[in-house]
């Protein structure tokens, strides 16, 4: 046993090297929330890819012009990111926003660096006048 000093001492120099470590990750700094407004710059990089992370049947409905379907809720999606360039620049959506948020979470922890979320998702993109395409 440890005295109680050392003990501590052990716990802290633990507690900063699990910091230490999540700190060096992509994680959740590598996520930009954006608001439908924001978007505009966003989605005229020439770089971006826009990727819609709802369910096919929702996609099919109608998604944002250039989008390609990726569902969050999929058993495929991590193998499907996978093979997506990790400094690549990558704007996704949902309906409301939440599965976007975890899927853009789950990209920063594989490694992904440029990631913007809509918030409000393409509920918020129609109510300001947002256009979706079938085809």
């Amino acid at each position: 046993m440890y005295p109680p000093h050392r003990a501590v001492a052990l716990v802290l120099a633990a507690l900063i090297s699990i910091g230490g470590l999540s700190a060096c990750s992509s994680g959740p700094a590598a996520v930009t929330n954006v608001s439908v407004s924001g978007s505009e710059t966003i989605l005229h990089q020439a770089d971006i890819t826009v990727i819609d992370v709802r369910t096919p049947t929702e996609f099919a409905a109608g998604h944002l012009a250039h989008a390609v379907n990726i569902d969050v809720d999929g058993a495929t999606f991590d193998s499907q990111v996978a093979d997506l360039a990790k400094d690549g620049a990558y704007f996704v959506y949902c309906h409301s926003g939440n599965r976007s948020a975890v899927a853009t979470d789950r990209m920063a922890h594989l490694g992904f660096t440029r990631l913007y979320n809509l918030l409000g998702g393409v509920s918020d993109w129609q109510a300001n006048g947002g256009a979706l395409v079938t085809s």
